[in-house]
């Protein structure tokens, strides 16, 4: 399959041009223009690509790239990393939050999916999108039974600040870093909020809130929606695919 080929698909699939984000989503780096193998991984690390170099892969899809809001000099880490990528001719794509929000094969579209749960509206504003969900169970659930189901289908080892009641019957989850939006949890009026990882300054906030919230991985949430791409370019194009699985362990 031609390279171009490839990124006009997954640019229109994602619409990233219609999405605000500091990541520079689409291709970043370029290969010499075929694709033999796909790869996909949650970061654009280095152990990424030279595992992709490993197993012949020659396009590389990620949800974290190298390429945000500023300009980068290319020297120390990033340099090594273009280098690994242009002498194995691998070609780097990247797609952040047009991943996340995605209504089938996004992070929190997968979620829905792996936990059962029925989505009873959107949640969380992040740059002017919507990128989480809802969920409004028909009986509460206690807390422990929604972070034991989370460790089953994820998997993860969830942590809990339990600060507010024992039963849940509406919470609200956005996958990866998704701490920012506890305040929109909070005046949402939910009872638990589900995301990747914990962060010292939100601690009081949601004590003080009297809100569950409940920390899946930021890795770990952010892997389901990679793995549904790889599935999809496989049906669709059939193309080898293969999931890199380098866990951060947050």
């Amino acid at each position: 399959m031609k390279l171009n080929v490839l990124v006009e698909y997954l640019n229109e699939l994602f619409q990233i041009q219609n999405v605000e984000d500091d990541s520079l989503n689409g291709l970043q780096v370029e290969n010499s223009g075929g694709i033999k193998k796909v790869g996909l991984a949650v970061d654009a690390s280095a152990a990424a690509f030279e595992k992709a170099r490993d197993l012949g892969v020659n396009f590389l899809f990620v949800h974290h790239g190298l390429f945000w809001a500023k300009p980068v000099a290319l020297r120390g880490v990033v340099y090594r990393r273009i280098k690994i990528l242009m002498e194995s001719d691998i070609a780097l794509y990247a797609v952040h939050l047009p991943l996340d929000l995605h209504p089938e094969f996004g992070n929190n579209a997968q979620i829905e999916k792996a936990l059962g749960w029925t989505v009873t509206g959107e949640f969380g504003e992040y740059h002017g999108s919507v990128i989480g969900k809802e969920v409004q169970f028909e009986s509460p659930v206690p807390v422990d039974v929604l972070a034991d189901r989370l460790k089953a289908r994820l998997p993860c080892e969830p942590v809990i600040w339990g600060f507010g009641g024992e039963m849940v019957r509406r919470l609200g989850y956005v996958s990866g870093g998704g701490l920012s939006m506890l305040q929109q949890a909070v005046e949402a009026g939910l009872d638990a909020y589900v995301t990747g990882e914990p962060g010292h300054t939100a601690y009081w906030v949601a004590k003080e809130a009297g809100i569950n919230v409940i920390f899946a991985g930021h890795y770990a949430t952010e892997t389901l929606g990679v793995k549904a791409i790889g599935e999809h370019l496989h049906d669709k194009f059939g193309l080898e695919t293969l999931f890199i699985d380098l866990p951060t362990g947050l």
